[in-house]
């Protein structure tokens, strides 16, 4: 067996393309009789099993990529870090440090703090290091005797005097509900958040502007947003005309960071109707969806994530494509249980669903969100479905 690590980080230079000699390599039907240009000489590699790692599937080229068999590994939870930290991180970086559990002691309140605010990734590396940083200094404190008591309590406050102010921040739900603001869903490489997108109407002459460092896929998500409220245009009670007379602004928060694909679709749909009618969104509510010209509502990816991403949030309801239903299983069931998760196919349900008054409209589409609770294990256990 060959590991072959990193292979995303493969670059091409005047000194060759490591791609094209792993295309010969990682194909059962050519390396039987793989060539070593270097030695001139064939090896056998038909009996070798060959294992690759990588961070990101989309610099892998697509010829390579056809060759290999993926199993994607998603990062951990936060649970699942918290489990980690207190049994192994911590005694490994304790005994590391020349202490023991009777000089300090690190409470899973604290090690909450140093995963939320302290570390931003999909592993554990930095949460380690955070860990030894703060035995390290603990044990610096004991040497220059400016411990009194007995046993070191890492308590919240202490994290901040021992590692400085907070690193990071996670999204959060709204305070209370408000015109043209969504809490929507994306999916990261360290994991999922919360997406918030905000819409602003002013006097113009039909300008849609887009800003938040959106990739293509997204601002065509806006567009067809957009489309969709314009032939709801009746049915919300607006005029014909509306979009002549006034500009739209949709915008996504953290504008420094890049953002794309089509999951943001109804969410940009939702704001765009809240904002154009002056009914609030429900701030305990989130959604993901990609949205196609008539309002069906597209699954997505990356599902696990985002329910972990919600309920971190502080969000009650999350509205999410019926398609989607399956993706479930993947989710413990004490987060789906803090969480009321309504499936939906078409737009229509969805703004009935997220904005704070009565019904707008009445839908063209069917009401054919009842999901399928057969196909889910132990569904009524799991999963509080709204119908």
């Amino acid at each position: 067996m060959i590991l072959l690590d990193e292979i995303d980080k493969m670059s091409t230079d005047f000194r060759g393309d490591p791609s094209a000699a792993l295309l010969e390599v990682l194909d059962p039907e050519q390396n039987k009789s793989f060539a070593d240009h270097y030695l001139e000489v064939e090896y056998d590699l038909s009996n070798i099993m060959f294992i690759t790692t990588a961070n990101s599937q989309h610099t892998i080229p697509w010829p390579l990529l056809d060759r290999l068999e993926v199993i994607s590994l998603s990062g951990y939870t936060e649970e699942e870090k918290m489990q980690i930290s207190v049994r192994h991180l911590i005694p490994k970086q304790v005994q590391r440090h020349g202490l023991d559990e009777n000089k300090i002691q690190i409470p899973n309140p604290t090690v909450e703090d140093l995963i939320r605010h302290y570390t931003k990734e999909a592993g554990v590396r930095s949460l380690e290091r955070e860990i030894a940083a703060v035995c390290r200094k603990t044990a610096r404190q004991y040497a220059k005797k400016d411990v009194v008591p007995s046993k070191s309590v890492v308590n919240q406050k202490k994290l901040v005097q021992l590692l400085g102010p907070h690193k990071f921040r996670y999204q959060r739900a709204e305070e209370s509900s408000e015109i043209g603001l969504v809490n929507g869903l994306a999916y990261t490489e360290t994991g999922g958040d919360l997406l918030t997108i905000e819409v602003l109407q002013m006097p113009g002459k039909g300008k849609l502007q887009v800003t938040g460092k959106l990739g293509d896929v997204m601002q065509e998500s806006a567009q067809a947003a957009m489309s969709y409220v314009r032939s709801r245009a009746k049915l919300l009670s607006l005029e014909p005309d509306f979009y002549q007379k006034i500009d739209l602004h949709i915008h996504v928060p953290e504008g420094a960071i890049p953002k794309d694909g089509p999951s943001a679709g109804i969410t940009m749909a939702t704001a765009l109707v809240s904002a154009l009618t002056g009914k609030p969104v429900s701030k305990d509510v989130a959604m993901t969806g990609e949205i196609t010209l008539r309002g069906n509502v597209l699954p997505i990816g990356g599902l696990k994530e985002k329910i972990f991403a919600a309920y971190r949030g502080g969000i009650k309801t999350v509205l999410l494509p019926q398609e989607n239903l399956k993706d479930l299983r993947d989710v413990p069931k004490n987060i789906l249980k803090g969480i009321e998760v309504v499936p939906v196919s078409h737009m229509d349900q969805v703004l009935r669903r997220a904005l704070v008054t009565d019904q707008v409209f009445t839908p063209v589409a069917p009401d054919s969100a009842k999901p399928p609770v057969a196909d889910i294990p132990n569904a009524e256990e799991v999963l509080p479905v709204a119908h």
